[in-house]
């Protein structure tokens, strides 16, 4: 990665960390879930919509790192108007490019700006908070999820 694409997707990130987007509770939602990351303190509920089997709307709210944050909020951007198979896939790449140091997917579109999170271990946790989260909604699971 060149250092002006670093640059960029650092200005990415802590503008969503700052300015997340879907940011915010959500009364219709189907789904809500809890997530906290007891390494670094990172905290989100996640509210999803889901109808006929694709997630019509997604928000979150929490605290957290501007990596926790910017990740939720791409995520949440993201799932919008996605089928649950589609969301699962987007789970499935995302962890393989974050934890398992895979190549960027394409089909992340805009996720791709978080690959740099796999050079600082400590940061995954923060970087998949949310997405565990997603993940646990869509099982089913009602406890807190957690990145530990």
């Amino acid at each position: 990665m060149t250092p002006e694409l670093r640059a960029l997707y650092q200005e990415v990130i802590i503008d969503h960390g700052r300015h997340p987007r879907c940011f915010g509770p959500m009364s219709d939602a189907t789904h809500v879930l809890e997530g906290y990351n007891p390494l670094c303190g990172d905290q989100l509920k996640l509210f999803l919509k889901i109808n006929h089997q694709v997630i019509e709307k997604a928000m979150f709210e929490g605290s957290g790192c501007a990596i926790s944050m910017a990740s939720a909020s791409l995520m949440a951007q993201y799932l919008q108007n996605q089928s649950l198979d589609d969301a699962r896939k987007c789970f499935k790449y995302f962890h393989a490019m974050v934890v398992d140091k895979s190549e960027p997917h394409e089909k992340l579109g805009k996720l791709n700006i978080l690959q740099g999170v796999k050079e600082y271990p400590a940061r995954v946790k923060c970087a998949t908070l949310a997405w565990h989260t997603l993940l646990n909604a869509l099982d089913g699971k009602h406890d807190i999820a957690k990145t530990e």
